[in-house]
């Protein structure tokens, strides 16, 4: 006989799952056991049939098994204690759900029974004050399914329908959870030797358009004066970055990242056009096509970015609703759902059987020659704000930005075309975008939500992704500013870091404290007192007495580090970091001081 704990563990490795992000508990001894066992029964110390990667924090064990998924495109496990390890996944459940990652997130529960009537019944103080009435409603709005796992007999087949819903459109977490006495079932023959058939339990089919929904949006693109693509996550799926530069290169579509958690289009394409977040974007009122591919936040109204009232709106998304905002809508004259893959094929083939004349015309020249033009125009505005220096010295982001990128480019092997990058920048997501110049897809990786602290985790995550695919990147350079590297747990991300032999370099944007809310209140009181306080005043600084961020992570994980005033001395520093990594196996932190809030 075996144990519930050893079922589930055989069903996810027979599914595919190589990793567990684990933070143990009381609740967890049957999976203690199960490991051991497999590990004296293959003469390796280390060996289990999943590997496990110890994390003394949670939310950073999800953050990394997130970026794990975003790496493998293959679901990972997280396994945590009870309801107060499920508590504390904290943020990271909610960059799971908005960054759609098909992470299978297992909790123990506290046992039912406490007389040792079964196997695994109450016998420590905590088991009573763990004992909730509803565990799974601690996450269940941020989750594609839930359930109770309530007999080792069937355990196999509930962790299957979890996977493929976790890995069906629109992709997301899952969670399951166990009392101990499930988990320490001793289940019969018949039932622990029984074969699942693994590939009868697939992933739902992408889904795509209509064959008139592809007629109407390609002749309306045909004929449009100024059409414009606006794409946020696409690249999630590298596949989609051909695609969607041979469909703008036929149709002379101009391209747009809006909010993008992805390279979607590569930054030289000649027919990209930038960048926005929350700033306006300047050809929504030129355009009279619209296609809205795979992006939450289009445009900001509050912005003035608004398109022209006669456009042409077309809206392509794997939920295109938005069931799970409260509020999310665009007047669209077609609203579809479908998978980016799945659908920029049929345009592009669609695309294709034009006539060579209707689609390489005097008029599609032209506009394509317009189109480069303000591409070339985009391009030399970010290199003169790289090379714009302030009087004070103090360093820009742009400044240091464009010192990072030319450094990595001089001391990679690669010449930066293997670098994996992270981005969790905040209210520098853009610039980092825009700056970095990224052509590759699958070149950085954003949570794809908005809390903050995942791009630490994220980095182990997907370094140990990377290596399990057997597509190690030379060099991963995870960029935060101060606030976002104290949420992400430095303590634990490090200490992991290092146990795992994943060293990244990290970039921290250190404007002395929390920008965003600064940045929130000039939005709504543009020339209310608080637009003349400092960040001290308005309690959002962290200055004069700032933590320092570098021997955080030197005494959690052995990493190098160093503090810079100005563009020389980051500069130089980067460059040695980035030695450091690529020499020394280990992490380094270069904490560069920028414009204060």
């Amino acid at each position: 006989m075996v144990s519930g704990a050893a079922i589930f563990l055989r069903t996810l490795y027979q599914a595919g799952v190589t990793h567990a992000f684990v933070n143990w508990g009381n609740d967890h001894p049957a999976f203690l056991e199960e490991l051991e066992r497999q590990r004296v029964e293959s003469g390796d110390k280390a060996s289990t049939l999943i590997k496990i990667v110890t994390c003394p924090n949670e939310m950073v064990a999800l953050s990394a098994a997130h970026a794990f998924t975003l790496v493998t495109h293959k679901p990972a496990l997280v396994i945590v204690h009870v309801d107060v390890g499920t508590q504390a996944l904290a943020g990271a459940v909610h960059n799971a759900d908005r960054g759609r990652a098909p992470v299978l997130i297992f909790s123990g529960a506290s046992p039912f029974s406490g007389q040792g009537e079964l196997k695994g019944s109450k016998n420590e103080w905590p088991m009573w004050l763990q004992d909730v009435p509803d565990q799974a409603a601690i996450v269940r709005q941020y989750m594609r399914y839930t359930a109770q796992l309530q007999s080792g007999r069937n355990i196999g087949k509930m962790v299957l329908r979890a996977l493929q819903i976790a890995t069906s459109d629109v992709k997301g977490p899952v969670y399951l959870y166990a009392r101990r006495e499930v988990l320490d079932e001793e289940v019969d023959e018949p039932y622990a030797n029984a074969v699942v058939d693994i590939p009868k339990w697939p992933s739902i089919q992408p889904s795509a358009l209509t064959s008139s929904a592809v007629s109407t949006i390609i002749e309306a693109t045909r004929n449009a004066e100024f059409p414009l693509l606006i794409v946020a996550h696409s690249g999630r799926n590298p596949r989609t970055v051909p695609l969607l530069s041979e469909l703008s290169d036929t149709l002379n579509i101009a391209l747009h990242a809006a909010s993008p958690s992805a390279v979607c289009v590569p930054s030289s394409h000649p027919h990209f056009l930038g960048t926005t977040f929350v700033s306006k974007n300047p050809y929504l009122a030129r355009a009279d096509v619209i296609i809205i591919l795979d992006t939450e936040v289009p445009w900001v109204d509050m912005t003035s970015s608004i398109p022209r009232k006669d456009a042409r709106i077309f809206v392509i998304d794997p939920d295109p609703l938005k069931v799970t905002m409260g509020w999310s809508h665009v007047d669209a004259e077609l609203i579809c759902r479908g998978d980016s893959e799945a659908v920029l094929t049929q345009l592009v083939e669609a695309a294709r059987s034009l006539p060579e004349a209707m689609i390489n015309d005097l008029k599609s020249r032209e506009h394509r020659k317009t189109l480069k033009e303000a591409h070339d125009q985009y391009i030399t505005s970010l290199r003169t704000l790289e090379d714009s220096f302030q009087e004070s010295g103090i360093a820009t982001v742009p400044n240091i930005l464009g010192v990072l990128r030319q450094a990595v480019q001089s001391h990679t092997p690669s010449k930066g075309d293997k670098t994996l990058w992270l981005n969790e920048a905040i209210t520098n997501y853009g610039l980092v975008f825009e700056h970095l110049g990224l052509d590759r897809p699958g070149s950085i990786l954003c949570s794809g939500g908005t809390s903050l602290g995942w791009a630490l985790g994220g980095a182990v995550g997907a370094l140990l992704a990377s290596s399990t695919i057997g597509n190690e990147p030379d060099l991963a350079v995870v960029i935060v500013g101060d606030g976002t590297f104290l949420f992400g747990v430095p303590s634990s991300a490090y200490w992991i870091a290092r146990r795992c032999n994943t060293p990244f370099l990290t970039i921290v944007l250190n404007n002395g404290g929390w920008a965003a809310p600064k940045y929130s209140m000039l939005g709504i009181y543009p020339d209310g007192h608080g637009s003349r306080a400092s960040g001290a005043r308005l309690s959002t600084g962290f200055g004069p007495d700032m933590p320092d961020y570098g021997q955080i992570a030197a005494g959690a994980g052995g990493a190098w580090s160093r503090r810079t005033e100005g563009v020389q001395q980051a500069r130089e520093a980067i460059a040695e970091g980035i030695k450091v990594v690529l020499n020394e196996k280990r992490c380094a932190v270069v904490d560069c001081i920028v414009e204060s809030i």
